[in-house]
C-alpha cells in the first residue's frame, strides 16, 4: 500500500483513540465483514486472529504462518477506507523489525501482540521479554516514520485460576508494556470484573482494551468504568454464528 495512505491511516487511528471514549473497533475476518462494519459507521477496524483463522479453515494460536496472515489481511485492508489494526498473536516467530515491515507493507496501521507464545509450546513471555519485544516494535515503526498503534496484550488473567491473585503481577506487566512503547494495553479476560477493570485502568496512563460481546455487554458500562478501547475478539463471529443457526434452523430437514 502507498506509504502516504498508510501514514494517514496511522495518524487517523491515533486521533480516534484520543477522541473516542471508548473507541470501539469491530473485530472482522474477511472483506465482507470489514465492509459491513465500515458501512455501519465504524471509523476503524481490527482483524482478529481467531475469526480470521476460523474463516479460512485454519487453527488459531499461530496455526497460520506470518506470510499466510499477511496474504489474508491484505485484501481486507484494501477493501475499506478506514484504519485497520491486525491481531498478530505473539509475532509468529518474527523479530520485531520483520513483523512491522510485513504489516506496514499490506497497509496495517496497528497491531495486537500477546505474551502467550503458542508456537513455542504455549509458554508465557516474562514481563521483561514481552516489554522488550514491544520496545523492538516501537523502534522499528519509528525508524520508518509510521506512528503504528501497538496494543500490548497480557494473558495472565486468562491463565489464572484466581484472577485476583495475579492482579499485582499483571499491573507490573501492563506498566512495563506502556513504558516500552505500547499505545494501549489489553488484559484479556477481565471484561466482566468491574473491580479488576478499575484497578488496571487506574494503573496505567494509556487506554485499556476490553473484550466485549456485541449483544450481551453494555457500552455505557464500559464507558462509565473508563475503558478506552473495545474489541470483540471472537465474540462477534460467535454471535453471528448463533444468529445464523437460529435463522436457518426452521429450514433444516
Amino acid at each position: 500500500m502507498d506509504f502516504r495512505i498508510t501514514l494517514e491511516r496511522a495518524e487517523r487511528l491515533r486521533q480516534l483513540h484520543a477522541e473516542c471514549k471508548p473507541l470501539v473497533l469491530p473485530t472482522v475476518w474477511d472483506v465482507w465483514s470489514a465492509r459491513s462494519a465500515a458501512d455501519a459507521g465504524f471509523p476503524a477496524l481490527t482483524v482478529g486472529s481467531y475469526p480470521l483463522a476460523r474463516s479460512r479453515g485454519a487453527s488459531d494460536h499461530e496455526g497460520q504462518s506470518f506470510e499466510e496472515v499477511l496474504a489474508a489481511v491484505k485484501p481486507i485492508i484494501g477493501a475499506v477506507d478506514v484504519p485497520v489494526s491486525v491481531d498478530l498473536e505473539a509475532g509468529y516467530g518474527q523479530d520485531p523489525t520483520a513483523l512491522v515491515a510485513g504489516l506496514l507493507e499490506v497497509g496495517g496501521v496497528g497491531l495486537n501482540i500477546e505474551d502467550t507464545v503458542h508456537s513455542d509450546g504455549g509458554r508465557v513471555r516474562s514481563t521483561e521479554e514481552h516489554a522488550g519485544y514491544i520496545a523492538g516494535l516501537r523502534t522499528a515503526a519509528d525508524a520508518v516514520g509510521i506512528p503504528l498503534w501497538i496494543n500490548g496484550r497480557t494473558d495472565l488473567f486468562l491463565h489464572a485460576e484466581d484472577v485476583s491473585g495475579v492482579a499485582d503481577e499483571a499491573v507490573r506487566r501492563l506498566r512495563a508494556m506502556e513504558q516500552a512503547g505500547a499505545n494501549s494495553v489489553y488484559p484479556v479476560a477481565v471484561q466482566d470484573h468491574d473491580e479488576l477493570l478499575t484497578v488496571v485502568i487506574g494503573a496505567v496512563s494509556v487506554p485499556v482494551n476490553a473484550t466485549a460481546h456485541p449483544v450481551k455487554h453494555d457500552l455505557e458500562r464500559f464507558r462509565r468504568l473508563g475503558v478506552g478501547r473495545i474489541t470483540y475478539g471472537p465474540l462477534l463471529q460467535f454471535a453471528m454464528t448463533d444468529a445464523m443457526k437460529r435463522m436457518l434452523g426452521p429450514w433444516a430437514p
